[in-house]
């Protein structure tokens, strides 16, 4: 690439983030930190300079010695440039985003500071309705809350996903309004496999933006639990709509159990990277552990610890968090093996015995409904998990 090449970025955004900036393209949800020298020639290329023109006026403003064409070489890599010296650039397709026809300005309302006193308003009003209805509190009794065990795991099943559903539709709303497009699918956290959204180009947007992003399923969860509740004072005691709301309250505050679990990267543990100001709290954490791992088994590890060279600060809370990333690790892994894997296989072996014993067609159907059920899940478990890999590799 010589000093008379042009090039044509893409739309890029980006914010500052202390003393770097953060720039990435929306659309492709990839963002890179640079220097604000980075920034500058940015600008310059966009403004239409070619390659030699830019590197002069760096020096000249900044006194930097910058390689531009080696720069945009990066650029290219990260599929920011459009054009270079007038010809397309190859770049990877794509993903369409989930529901594109849901524009930013359908959303924008969102992202109203006033917008979070709703569920928040919700949320008091049940706690209090709670202290003065504490006999109103759901146990974990109201998870039966019909007497047909078919209809327990029908109903929770239909009610669980559409929360689920709304959950995924808040974080995908929201990161729209942000000019985020956001892709709602199927992804793991250790053995879990959960339903997630992509929205990893709102890092490019402002703090109270991102907040709201990561916390709006959240909310969700919660103004439907407070709403079932407030529900609760005006149902007959004992009838069917009353166990129903009170299970649908369990049915959405459950979940946000695992939301705390922060040692994976759930919706708290983004707010938590976000608000310790750390780049990649999972993977240096993650980093920082097998370091330490590696000396206490006296194996051969780099003299350094990685976490060495990030500002003390970060440092400090990604130290914090390896113990916390290795202790809950351990935690659910002990409790796969212990627990959820021999559940898991007496489930199976009790239906594929209750395949050839079925008498009726009722014990026909709940055997295969319980095998179709695990098979399914752990199926899609596999498959994710692989696809995830194949993604990370290429």
């Amino acid at each position: 690439m010589g000093p008379a090449s042009r090039v044509r970025l893409h739309d890029l955004a980006r914010r500052p983030d202390g003393a770097e900036w953060i720039v990435g393209r929306r659309e492709t949800r990839t963002s890179v930190a640079v220097p604000e020298t980075a920034i500058t020639v940015i600008r310059l290329l966009e403004r239409g300079l070619s390659v030699g023109p830019t590197q002069e006026r760096v020096l000249a403003e900044t006194g930097e010695e910058l390689d531009v064409a080696e720069f945009v070489r990066d650029l290219i890599g990260l599929g920011f440039v459009a054009e270079a010296a007038g010809l397309p650039v190859a770049a990877e397709p794509v993903r369409p985003p989930t529901m594109p026809r849901l524009r930013p300005e359908h959303m924008r309302f969102l992202l109203s500071p006033l917008l979070p006193l709703l569920p928040a308003a919700l949320v008091v009003a049940a706690l209090v309705a709670l202290v003065r209805h504490p006999e109103l509190a759901p146990a974990y009794r109201s998870l039966l809350w019909s007497d047909r065990g078919r209809v327990v795991i029908l109903s929770g099943a239909a009610v669980g996903w559409s929360i689920l559903l709304l959950h995924e539709l808040a974080h995908l709303a929201v990161a729209r309004a942000a000019g985020v497009p956001g892709r709602v699918g199927f992804g793991t956290r250790l053995q879990f496999l959960v339903a997630q959204t992509d929205i990893s180009g709102i890092e490019l947007a402002p703090r109270r933006h991102r907040l709201t992003a990561y916390l709006a399923g959240v909310a969700v969860n919660l103004a439907v639990a407070a709403t079932a509740f407030l529900l609760l004072l005006v149902m007959a005691p004992g009838s069917a709509p009353h166990r129903l709301l009170a299970a649908t309250v369990l049915w959405a505050l459950l979940p946000l159990t695992f939301q705390l679990m922060v040692f994976m990267r759930t919706d708290v543990y983004f707010v938590l990277q976000d608000l310790t100001g750390c780049r990649n709290l999972y993977g240096d954490g993650r980093a920082h552990a097998r370091h330490m791992a590696g000396r206490l088994l006296r194996r051969r590890t780099p003299d350094t610890d990685p976490t060495r060279a990030l500002p003390p600060a970060e440092r400090r809370a990604v130290r914090v968090y390896s113990v916390i990333q290795v202790v809950g690790t351990t935690i659910c892994l002990a409790g796969l093996a212990l627990y959820t894997l021999p559940a898991d296989l007496r489930l199976i072996l009790t239906a594929v015995t209750g395949l050839r014993t079925a008498r009726t067609g009722l014990d026909l159907a709940d055997a295969l409904l319980t095998l179709g059920s695990l098979l399914t899940v752990h199926v899609l478990w596999f498959t994710t998990r692989r696809r995830d890999r194949r993604r990370r590799r290429s």
